[in-house]
């Protein structure tokens, strides 16, 4: 469980709130999609969620409109009670004109027993009055109906920077609180680069969004914080690409390759600390193969970037084990495999590849970011995980916004 203190993750004690009237709504350029998201700072885990800080800190408060946000129209979903199911809906439901079609589909269970998803990219139908294509999103699901969350401002959930970097989320996470939910979402920060190209983007670091979601009401965006300063570098290690909360410590996974890996896979790392001083990198440590150290160059890889994991992958704890779970050298890869050990810092162990999630050359379909959701439809010794889908020729999915929505699959557990 989290500390007395839990607003510490979300806000930090000197942060105020900026009125709106400082908040640009201009449009950006949006990339049609992306494959190869660059850090995360939240993700699912027991229960937590964790900040990235890059040293010395730089913290932006983006400007927040006064709430408030609705719920869209319902989304019939009928019963989701099994993979097939929920792959039955993803694949042959319209949506709304708020909802489309998206990637991540990061997931949380609220203490009303509804569900959370965000997403990245979305894309919104020609008849939504309002803008078509935004870098994130929430849904919310209740028994038999989704709804889309929808700001006032009928943009992003997360509004774009005014000098137009964007929000990727890539996780969530909840605490609990009487009557309501504080809830994280890890976002990546995003600029475009102009050109027409898959890749022309750049993922600048981390940010995170708090929200407050009142039982059986509407989340509403509370706050948003950059973390550390804009900087492209794939070399450094992305603290909080997966993280963990157990027995009173916050490990965080972080990924990282160098400069002129190409597209290999990530090395893993991993630091920890406790939950209350989770956004104070000075009170980490780093596991250095033998014991805990201060100096954060002292990190080991824990898996090695050849043959690595992906910038994004889910890290959680099944009874005695510790799982990694991720696509095998990112998006050309096509092995979903999990790494498994004793404890938090290995040695991680590879597994036979749990399932086959290829991307296809002719057909331009992409299968990228495999996450675990070890709280959807729990079943002993195994769990469910999602992958984005998506299509090198945006305009297949702007034809049919269903292929670009992800997909669900149950694996065992090694």
């Amino acid at each position: 469980m989290w500390s007395p203190q839990p607003a510490r993750l979300f806000a930090h004690p000197s942060e105020v709130r900026i009125p709106d009237g400082s908040r640009s709504s201009q449009s950006v350029k949006c990339s049609p999609w992306r494959v190869l998201p660059v850090t995360v700072v939240f993700i699912v885990a027991a229960a937590g969620v964790v900040v990235l800080l890059d040293e010395p800190p730089e913290r932006r408060v983006v400007p927040l409109p006064e709430p408030t946000a609705t719920l869209g129209t319902c989304i019939r979903t009928g019963a989701l009670d099994s993979v097939e199911a929920l792959n039955r809906f993803v694949a042959k439901v319209r949506g709304d004109d708020g909802f489309a079609g998206g990637d991540v589909g990061a997931s949380v269970e609220l203490q009303d027993a509804r569900r959370l998803f965000v997403f990245g990219d979305t894309l919104r139908s020609a008849n939504f009055k309002g803008q078509r294509f935004v870098h994130n999103s929430m849904l919310v699901f209740s028994a038999g109906c989704g709804r889309v969350v929808l700001p006032r401002a009928r943009g992003a959930l997360v509004p774009d920077r005014s000098d137009g970097v964007g929000y990727w989320p890539m996780s969530i996470a909840r605490i609990e609180r009487p009557g309501y939910d504080i809830v994280g979402v890890g976002l990546q920060r995003v600029r475009m680069t102009g050109g027409t190209d898959v890749f022309d983007f750049e993922v600048l670091g981390p940010a995170v969004a708090r929200f407050e979601v009142p039982r059986g009401g509407v989340p509403e965006l509370q706050s948003v914080r950059d973390i550390g300063a804009d900087r492209v570098d794939t070399s450094t290690p992305m603290w909080g690409a997966a993280a963990v909360v157990d027995h009173g410590w916050v490990y965080l996974y972080g990924t990282s390759r160098p400069a002129n890996a190409g597209l290999s896979g990530f090395a893993l790392r991993v630091a920890r600390t406790k939950p209350d001083t989770v956004g104070e990198p000075r009170t980490w440590t780093y596991w250095n193969g033998q014991a805990w150290s201060r100096n954060s160059s002292s990190a080991v890889e824990l898996i090695g970037h050849q043959g690595g994991v992906s910038q994004t992958l889910s890290v959680f704890r099944v009874g005695g084990t510790w799982y990694a779970l991720s696509k095998k050298n990112e998006v050309l890869g096509r092995h979903l495999t999990i790494w498994s050990a004793p404890g938090p810092t290995g040695p991680f162990v590879e597994a036979p590849p749990s399932a086959d999630i290829p991307s296809d050359a002719v057909s331009g379909t992409l299968r990228y970011m495999p996450l675990a959701h070890p709280d959807l439809l729990p079943e002993p010794g195994t769990v469910v995980v999602s992958y984005s889908v998506n299509n090198t020729d945006f305009r297949v999915v702007q034809n049919d916004p269903r292929r670009y929505r992800p997909r669900f699959l149950r694996v065992a557990l090694p």
